[in-house]
């Protein structure tokens, strides 16, 4: 999994509420199991119309926002099913930290586990945030997670929280395989151990 240390980038507006995961990435392109290529697809029946032309009022259509890396959105960002091609889908698209006032929590869970940074803040920090990216390109956003500090094109400084685990986890681009093979020695001397002590196993 990739890293996540500090990212700056331009921030996409978002400011739905209760955005849930069939409308991150609809259902009929959840045949795949590979994690590459839903980018296309992502907010696919609000960037596109019925004959697959972009809809140039959508934020991430927009010259601006084309290659927006953080996304400001709305209360309960990710409720509805838990599918995890939501987080693929906007990993694919090149989107790397979420920051809203509430997420649903499987999705939640899956951004981490994806190399997704999701920040839970307070409405009217949020508020502020969203303002800033509405600027556009011109107006970059940096958010720091070591430091847990999201900074505004402006120079604000916003703190955040963050799980530790959770933190250690993107900071060394671990998922729940690089978890288990950071045990791979004391793994390998039990399986040593238990071949001496119990070989009939």
């Amino acid at each position: 999994m990739e890293k996540f240390t500090k990212l700056t980038g331009i921030a996409a507006p978002l400011p739905l509420v209760n955005v849930d995961t069939d409308m991150i990435i609809p259902k009929q392109f959840l045949k795949t199991i590979k994690r590459e290529g839903l980018g296309v697809n992502l907010f696919d029946e609000m960037r596109y119309d019925q004959d697959g032309n972009e809809n140039p009022d959508f934020v991430l259509n927009q010259p601006a926002w084309r290659e927006a890396e953080i996304l400001v959105a709305g209360d309960n960002f990710g409720c509805g099913s838990s599918r995890e091609h939501a987080p693929w889908a906007i990993k694919d698209f090149g989107i790397r930290c979420v920051i809203a006032p509430s997420f649903a929590d499987i999705f939640f869970n899956n951004c981490f586990k994806n190399g997704i940074l999701p920040i839970v803040l307070p409405q009217e920090q949020v508020d502020i945030l969203m303002k800033d990216a509405e600027k556009g390109a011109n107006a970059r956003m940096t958010v720091d997670l070591e430091n847990q500090v999201i900074t505004t094109s402006d120079g604000e400084e916003i703190a955040f929280n963050v799980d530790p685990f959770r933190k250690h986890c993107l900071l060394e681009g671990l998922d729940d395989i690089g978890l288990t093979l950071e045990k791979a020695p004391a793994i390998a001397d039990y399986e040593s151990r238990m071949a001496q002590t119990r070989p009939w196993i």
